[in-house]
């Protein structure tokens, strides 16, 4: 029997809802979040999705879930209250970070706000070395004195986070024991369980960043699980983590620091997905949604992936200027240009958009729920890229004249623009945000954004993919079925899969094969439980990674580890991947592992899914503003369900669905494909004049 499943993506303007019932389509709906109790909005989405296909809440077989809640409880500062406990001497490991500025002639710099002010900062006697011997005893009687302190404080959560703790956990165990017992209520998270690698101010950030986050998480986990049994649904949750894997409920409380880019994680994975459909080797995926744009390279079909990201980066496009987080995470930038992003004009008559969002409430002003500062969306409503009788499915009406006015007095009369004319300005420079942000995260990567196949997706996405694809000269563009809830479908793709890393100095040189073997069964015992609780022990897989590098190198490479733990394989294949990294390998140096890790997934679902067909299916003619003429022309507006394969369609015109709007853009033409992906591509002609 077909299985029902459910995705839901709370996002910071949108709730996207996806329902598969196993028969190859999919049902799907964008409800506004609702940012005070999240799991109201979602709940709302999940009935009008169940009501459309005739089912009931306790028809459904599994929930997944992925949220931006954590990331905006960083960004906003609105997580917990929470306190550090460091060795000695090591009160001040996170704002001494790495000893450097990532602007070192910027006079005026600006570093991330401290999750942990420093009267919150603890220290305790104790000392580990880098082997896990043992130093200097852990003194409990100091660690039960700070007990008072940390009380007064006011402090819901702490994060422990000794020195060398990677290596013998026994004394942060030993801390987490004694809180748990004197301070019952106040969420606890040890760097050991979190982050064991080496590098000390990354592990203890992202600590930090665990227990800051945990207690909202938790809430906000134990509140939807209390709604969905109220509702009737019996189905497990799982939770999308920031690494493409699906996780249980139970260990999303424990880590939430995995889920940070969950919702965006899922969205590289359809993008993935797609890119295998469609035999695209290299692509560029970007996701527009109402608060964020997020820009993913995927080649041969497999998101780029790290071990460390960045969230709140206070230099938009500047290595450093973030908090460092490091776990499993598909690689991607991030910048606040969405929907929701707010448009004004500067002390130096420029327009600027964004970072900061009108989000959902009270959302663009269009929205009609009391927002007053014009956004992306007000700006694509006055030049007619969106119908404000049919956003978001018709369930949001939007009101074009108060986003006109709005513009008109933020941006028009600053400038001495027209309406429509400030309204395009607003679209060019948050295309122009996104288009240095690509071309940014390309050169980071050594890639060629213009060789490259765009895939765009999210609510936003789509009405902005062509002018963005004109900037990047990109000459090929797909926006997938059901593109508006992207991320949300995503998430119908992902495996089920958890992975855990530990740092262990090993030379590849007198390598212990059988302590190796050991390490991997016990953090076998770890993972194999988290993955095991979601599907049946005969299909996982393990994945084997260790870091290695030249003895004395700041960086490692990745290689898998053989079956047989064999030195020789490891090192034959640590020089394969340096030669294919710098050209050349290193005679006679010693290599060395650093980190370990194991992952052990079951394979997705992968079957292809198409939207039900629903709402008009003949093309209207609507209104859109042209800038080249700064005029306003006539263009057929198709709704998508009325396409079929092969009809195509020249730009400029419209092609409207339920979640989103595709422009396509003069000197483009459009078509469906076999699997119902829209394909745009620059004509000849086009390419030409632009020579």
């Amino acid at each position: 029997m077909a299985q029902v499943r459910l995705a839901i993506d709370i996002g910071g303007t949108f709730t996207d809802v996806v329902l598969d019932t196993g028969d190859g389509r999919v049902d799907t709906t964008k409800v506004l979040t609702t940012p005070k109790a999240p799991e109201d909005g979602a709940l709302t989405g999940m009935m009008v999705v169940l009501d459309a296909a005739g089912l009931k809440p306790g028809d459904v077989d599994l929930i997944l879930h992925g949220t931006t809640l954590a990331t905006n409880a960083l960004i906003e500062r609105k997580g917990a209250r929470t306190a550090l406990i460091a060795t000695e001497g090591f009160r001040d490991v996170l704002a001494i970070g790495y000893e450097d500025r990532y602007d070192q002639y910027d006079i005026g710099i600006v570093k991330p706000a401290p999750l942990i002010d420093k009267a919150l900062r603890f220290t305790v006697p104790e000392r580990v070395a880098v082997d896990g011997s043992v130093l200097l005893p852990l003194d409990e009687g100091a660690v039960r004195a700070l007990v008072p302190q940390i009380k007064a404080s006011g402090a819901e959560a702490v994060a422990v986070a000794l020195i060398h703790a990677y290596a013998a956990p026994a004394h942060e165990e030993r801390i987490g024991a004694i809180l748990a017992e004197e301070l019952p209520g106040v969420s606890v998270s040890l760097s050991s369980a979190v982050s064991p690698e080496a590098r000390e101010y990354e592990r203890t950030m992202t600590t930090a960043v665990n227990a800051y986050v945990q207690p909202l998480m938790a809430g906000y986990l134990g509140r939807f699980e209390t709604r969905l049994a109220e509702e009737g649904f019996k189905a497990p949750v799982l939770l999308m983590t920031s690494g493409g894997g699906l996780t249980t409920i139970g260990t999303a409380r424990q880590f939430p620091v995995r889920l940070v880019e969950s919702g965006p994680a899922g969205g590289a994975i359809l993008a993935a997905e797609v890119a295998r459909a469609c035999g695209e080797d290299k692509v560029l995926s970007f996701d527009m949604g109402g608060t964020t744009a997020k820009i993913c390279l995927i080649d041969a079909g497999t998101p780029n992936t790290a071990r460390v990201f960045e969230v709140d980066r206070q230099s938009r496009f500047t290595k450093g200027s973030g908090l460092p987080i490091r776990i499993p995470v598909i690689e991607m930038i991030e910048i606040g240009a969405g929907g929701g992003s707010i448009a004004k004009v500067d002390a130096m008559k420029r327009i600027a958009v964004g970072p900061h969002s009108a989000g959902s409430d009270p959302g663009p002003v269009a929205y009609g729920r009391g927002g007053e500062q014009p956004t992306v969306t007000d700006g694509d409503l006055t030049l007619g890229r969106l119908d404000p009788d049919d956003f978001a499915g018709g369930r949001i009406k939007l009101d074009a004249e108060a986003s006109a006015a709005a513009i008109t007095k933020a941006v028009g009369e600053p400038l001495g623009l027209a309406p429509r004319l400030a309204a395009f300005g607003i679209a060019e420079i948050v295309d122009e945000n996104m288009a240095n942000a690509a071309r940014v995260h390309a050169v980071e990567n050594g890639a060629d954004v213009a060789t490259r196949t765009l895939i765009a997706f999210g609510g936003a996405a789509p009405l902005h993919a062509g002018r963005l694809a004109q900037k990047l000269g990109i000459d090929k563009v797909i926006v997938p079925a059901h593109a508006g809830v992207g991320s949300a479908v995503g998430f119908l793709y992902a495996p089920v899969s958890f992975e855990v890393v530990r740092s262990a100095f090993v030379p590849l040189d007198g390598m212990d094969r059988d302590a190796v073997a050991q390490m991997y069964a016990e953090m076998d015992a770890v993972v194999r439980p988290v993955v095991t609780a979601a599907v049946a022990e005969s299909e996982v897989k393990p994945t084997r990674t260790a870091y290695l590098r030249y003895m004395g190198q700041g960086h490692e490479v990745p290689v898998e580890v053989p079956e047989d733990f064999d030195p020789a394989k490891l090192k034959a294949a640590f020089e394969t991947a340096y030669t294919a990294l710098f050209g050349r390998t290193i005679a006679n140096a010693a290599i060395e592992a650093m980190s370990w890790s194991l992952a052990l997934a079951a394979p997705a679902n992968a079957e292809r899914m198409t939207e039900r067909a629903s709402g008009r299916t003949e093309p209207t003619t609507r209104t859109l503003f042209d800038p080249d003429s700064e005029a306003t022309v006539e263009v057929s507006a198709y709704p998508r369900a009325a396409l079929t394969d092969g009809t195509e369609i020249t730009g400029p015109a419209l092609v409207t669905e339920a979640a989103t709007t595709t422009v396509v853009p003069k000197g483009y033409s459009a078509a469906l494909n076999a699997d119902g992906h829209l394909i745009l591509t620059r004509q000849p002609v086009a390419q030409e004049i632009a020579a």
